[in-house]
Protein backbone atom coordinates (compact mmCIF):
# COMPACT_ATOMS: atom_id res chain seq x y z
CA UNK A 1 0.00 0.00 0.00
CA UNK A 2 1.29 3.65 -0.99
CA UNK A 3 2.41 6.21 1.74
CA UNK A 4 -1.17 8.40 1.05
CA UNK A 5 -2.92 5.50 1.07
CA UNK A 6 -2.06 4.20 4.51
CA UNK A 7 -2.25 7.57 5.61
CA UNK A 8 -5.75 8.04 3.99
CA UNK A 9 -6.78 4.48 5.45
CA UNK A 10 -5.31 5.70 8.78
CA UNK A 11 -7.52 9.24 8.69
CA UNK A 12 -10.64 7.34 8.23
CA UNK A 13 -10.20 5.38 11.44
CA UNK A 14 -9.22 8.12 13.77
CA UNK A 15 -12.29 9.46 16.21
CA UNK A 16 -13.83 12.84 14.88
CA UNK A 17 -12.70 16.01 16.67
CA UNK A 18 -9.02 14.10 17.68
CA UNK A 19 -5.93 16.42 16.95
CA UNK A 20 -3.07 14.57 15.43
CA UNK A 21 0.58 15.43 13.89
CA UNK A 22 2.68 13.67 11.55
CA UNK A 23 3.86 11.91 14.69
CA UNK A 24 0.39 9.69 14.75
CA UNK A 25 1.33 7.86 11.40
CA UNK A 26 5.36 7.45 11.80
CA UNK A 27 4.75 3.84 12.66
CA UNK A 28 2.85 2.48 9.50
CA UNK A 29 4.66 5.27 7.26
CA UNK A 30 8.53 5.72 7.65
CA UNK A 31 8.97 8.40 4.75
CA UNK A 32 8.29 11.67 6.73
CA UNK A 33 8.10 13.70 3.57
CA UNK A 34 5.36 10.97 2.15
CA UNK A 35 3.41 11.91 5.32
CA UNK A 36 3.26 15.56 5.25
CA UNK A 37 1.96 16.11 1.14
CA UNK A 38 -0.37 13.21 2.12
CA UNK A 39 -1.82 15.10 5.44
CA UNK A 40 -1.90 18.92 3.59
CA UNK A 41 -3.26 16.84 0.18
CA UNK A 42 -6.20 16.01 2.58
CA UNK A 43 -6.51 19.03 4.26
CA UNK A 44 -6.42 21.09 0.49
CA UNK A 45 -9.49 18.91 -0.14
CA UNK A 46 -10.95 19.48 3.18
CA UNK A 47 -10.70 15.46 4.06
CA UNK A 48 -9.03 16.76 7.38
CA UNK A 49 -8.63 20.58 8.61
CA UNK A 50 -5.77 22.52 9.46
CA UNK A 51 -5.48 23.44 13.02
CA UNK A 52 -1.47 24.96 13.14
CA UNK A 53 1.00 24.04 11.51
CA UNK A 54 1.83 20.31 11.82
CA UNK A 55 -1.61 19.63 13.77
CA UNK A 56 -4.96 18.54 11.93
CA UNK A 57 -8.09 17.45 12.84
CA UNK A 58 -11.18 15.60 11.15
CA UNK A 59 -14.02 17.67 11.68
CA UNK A 60 -17.33 16.94 13.06
CA UNK A 61 -20.30 18.21 11.87
CA UNK A 62 -23.77 18.88 13.57
CA UNK A 63 -27.34 20.06 12.11
CA UNK A 64 -25.92 23.93 13.32
CA UNK A 65 -22.37 23.66 11.39
CA UNK A 66 -19.02 22.56 11.97
CA UNK A 67 -17.46 22.08 15.42
CA UNK A 68 -13.96 22.58 16.30
CA UNK A 69 -11.88 20.48 18.42
CA UNK A 70 -12.85 20.58 22.08
CA UNK A 71 -10.21 23.02 24.19
CA UNK A 72 -8.30 19.85 25.32
CA UNK A 73 -7.31 18.71 21.76
CA UNK A 74 -6.59 21.77 20.89
CA UNK A 75 -4.25 22.27 23.77
CA UNK A 76 -3.47 18.72 24.44
CA UNK A 77 0.40 19.26 23.67
CA UNK A 78 0.50 21.55 26.14
CA UNK A 79 -0.87 19.98 29.09
CA UNK A 80 0.65 16.46 29.02
CA UNK A 81 4.14 15.69 27.71
CA UNK A 82 5.85 12.02 27.85
CA UNK A 83 2.75 10.92 29.29
CA UNK A 84 2.93 13.19 32.40
CA UNK A 85 0.67 16.07 33.31
CA UNK A 86 2.27 19.96 33.07
CA UNK A 87 -0.82 21.58 32.82
CA UNK A 88 -4.58 21.95 33.19
CA UNK A 89 -7.30 24.00 31.54
CA UNK A 90 -8.51 26.90 33.85
CA UNK A 91 -10.51 29.72 33.55
CA UNK A 92 -13.90 30.30 31.09
CA UNK A 93 -14.07 26.79 29.75
CA UNK A 94 -14.16 26.01 34.20
CA UNK A 95 -16.42 28.34 34.90
CA UNK A 96 -18.92 27.21 32.26
CA UNK A 97 -18.12 23.23 33.92
CA UNK A 98 -19.08 24.66 37.23
CA UNK A 99 -21.85 26.50 36.59
CA UNK A 100 -20.83 30.11 36.86
CA UNK A 101 -21.46 31.53 33.53
CA UNK A 102 -22.61 30.73 30.68
CA UNK A 103 -20.33 32.50 27.97
CA UNK A 104 -18.07 30.87 25.76
CA UNK A 105 -14.83 32.43 24.93
CA UNK A 106 -11.92 32.24 22.36
CA UNK A 107 -9.34 32.08 24.50
CA UNK A 108 -7.85 28.72 26.46
CA UNK A 109 -6.04 29.37 29.83
CA UNK A 110 -3.55 26.84 31.19
CA UNK A 111 -2.45 26.65 34.34
CA UNK A 112 1.50 25.82 34.44
CA UNK A 113 4.30 26.10 36.75
CA UNK A 114 6.13 27.50 34.03
CA UNK A 115 4.30 30.17 31.28
CA UNK A 116 5.09 31.59 28.07
CA UNK A 117 3.35 34.29 25.84
CA UNK A 118 0.26 33.87 25.16
CA UNK A 119 -0.55 32.83 21.26
CA UNK A 120 -2.98 32.50 18.67
CA UNK A 121 -3.85 28.81 17.81
CA UNK A 122 -6.46 28.57 14.97
CA UNK A 123 -9.30 30.86 16.15
CA UNK A 124 -8.03 30.79 19.62
CA UNK A 125 -5.78 32.68 21.93
CA UNK A 126 -4.03 30.48 24.12
CA UNK A 127 -2.71 32.00 27.26
CA UNK A 128 -1.74 31.10 30.71
CA UNK A 129 -1.88 31.37 34.52
CA UNK A 130 1.23 30.57 36.78
CA UNK A 131 0.50 28.14 39.18
CA UNK A 132 2.88 27.75 42.15
CA UNK A 133 1.24 24.17 43.34
CA UNK A 134 2.18 20.80 42.35
CA UNK A 135 0.28 19.88 39.35
CA UNK A 136 -1.01 16.51 39.51
CA UNK A 137 -4.68 15.08 38.11
CA UNK A 138 -5.83 14.46 41.68
CA UNK A 139 -5.23 18.21 42.29
CA UNK A 140 -6.52 19.47 39.01
CA UNK A 141 -10.14 19.76 40.24
CA UNK A 142 -8.96 21.65 43.41
CA UNK A 143 -6.97 24.22 41.54
CA UNK A 144 -9.21 24.99 38.77
CA UNK A 145 -11.82 26.00 42.13
CA UNK A 146 -8.93 27.64 43.44
CA UNK A 147 -8.24 29.77 40.17
CA UNK A 148 -11.99 30.57 39.95
CA UNK A 149 -12.24 32.35 43.55
CA UNK A 150 -8.73 33.82 42.55
CA UNK A 151 -10.50 35.62 39.55
CA UNK A 152 -14.35 36.02 40.94
CA UNK A 153 -14.34 39.28 39.81
CA UNK A 154 -13.32 38.13 35.62
CA UNK A 155 -16.46 35.81 35.90
CA UNK A 156 -18.83 36.86 32.80
CA UNK A 157 -22.38 37.30 33.02
CA UNK A 158 -22.92 36.58 36.56
CA UNK A 159 -23.38 38.59 39.58
CA UNK A 160 -21.99 38.67 42.81
CA UNK A 161 -25.27 37.14 44.81
CA UNK A 162 -25.35 34.26 42.25
CA UNK A 163 -21.31 33.56 42.74
CA UNK A 164 -21.41 33.41 46.07
CA UNK A 165 -24.68 31.52 46.15
CA UNK A 166 -22.54 28.69 43.65
CA UNK A 167 -19.96 28.68 45.39
CA UNK A 168 -21.04 27.65 48.38
CA UNK A 169 -22.98 24.97 46.60
CA UNK A 170 -19.93 23.83 45.39
CA UNK A 171 -17.59 24.13 48.12
CA UNK A 172 -20.51 22.01 50.16
CA UNK A 173 -20.36 19.10 47.85
CA UNK A 174 -16.73 18.54 48.23
CA UNK A 175 -15.09 15.64 50.78
CA UNK A 176 -13.88 16.97 53.77
CA UNK A 177 -10.15 15.22 52.67
CA UNK A 178 -10.84 17.75 49.61
CA UNK A 179 -11.52 20.55 51.24
CA UNK A 180 -8.52 20.00 53.55
CA UNK A 181 -6.68 19.55 50.77
CA UNK A 182 -7.76 22.34 49.12
CA UNK A 183 -7.05 24.69 52.01
CA UNK A 184 -3.54 23.61 51.82
CA UNK A 185 -3.05 24.09 48.55
CA UNK A 186 -4.89 27.84 48.63
CA UNK A 187 -1.15 28.98 50.45
CA UNK A 188 0.58 29.50 47.95
CA UNK A 189 -2.50 31.80 46.41
CA UNK A 190 -2.91 35.79 46.74
CA UNK A 191 -3.93 36.88 50.17
CA UNK A 192 -7.49 37.16 49.18
CA UNK A 193 -8.18 34.34 47.42
CA UNK A 194 -7.74 32.66 50.69
CA UNK A 195 -9.73 34.71 52.46
CA UNK A 196 -12.43 34.26 50.20
CA UNK A 197 -12.60 30.35 50.97
CA UNK A 198 -11.96 31.12 54.37
CA UNK A 199 -15.34 32.96 54.48
CA UNK A 200 -16.81 30.23 52.28
CA UNK A 201 -15.77 27.49 54.60
CA UNK A 202 -17.00 29.43 57.55
CA UNK A 203 -20.26 30.08 56.01
CA UNK A 204 -21.08 26.65 55.41
CA UNK A 205 -20.10 25.62 59.18
CA UNK A 206 -17.86 23.05 58.34
CA UNK A 207 -15.59 21.27 60.76
CA UNK A 208 -12.39 21.70 58.39
CA UNK A 209 -9.92 23.66 60.37
CA UNK A 210 -9.33 27.24 58.86
CA UNK A 211 -7.01 28.02 61.49
CA UNK A 212 -4.33 28.50 59.00
CA UNK A 213 -5.89 30.36 56.51
CA UNK A 214 -6.64 33.06 58.88
CA UNK A 215 -3.44 32.55 59.97
CA UNK A 216 -2.06 33.13 56.70
CA UNK A 217 -3.89 36.78 56.26
CA UNK A 218 -2.78 40.24 57.92
CA UNK A 219 -4.92 40.90 60.17
CA UNK A 220 -5.22 44.93 58.94
CA UNK A 221 -5.49 44.40 55.53
CA UNK A 222 -9.08 44.32 53.67
CA UNK A 223 -9.83 42.76 50.30
CA UNK A 224 -11.45 44.96 47.56
CA UNK A 225 -13.69 41.78 46.40
CA UNK A 226 -17.05 43.37 46.19
CA UNK A 227 -18.71 40.79 48.17
CA UNK A 228 -21.08 42.63 50.85
CA UNK A 229 -22.23 40.60 54.05
CA UNK A 230 -25.85 40.50 52.49
CA UNK A 231 -24.17 38.33 49.36
CA UNK A 232 -21.61 36.32 52.28
CA UNK A 233 -22.24 36.89 55.87
CA UNK A 234 -18.84 35.79 56.62
CA UNK A 235 -17.35 38.69 54.63
CA UNK A 236 -16.17 41.16 57.39
CA UNK A 237 -14.70 38.11 59.38
CA UNK A 238 -12.31 37.72 56.75
CA UNK A 239 -12.09 41.59 55.77
CA UNK A 240 -13.78 41.31 52.27
CA UNK A 241 -15.08 44.19 50.91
Amino acid sequence: MKAADNVKDKVGRLARGYVFTYDDFVTTVNDKEAIIKALNRLAKTNVIRKLSKGRFYKPEVSPFGELPPSEYQIAKDLLEKGGKTIGYLTGYSIYNNLGLSTQLSSIIQIGRNDTRSSFIRDKFRISFVKQKNNITKENIPLLQILDTLRFIQKIPGASMLFLCKRFLSIINELPEDDLSRMIRLSLKYPPATRALLGAFVSELNKSVNTDTLLESLNPITSYKIGISTNELSTAENWHIK
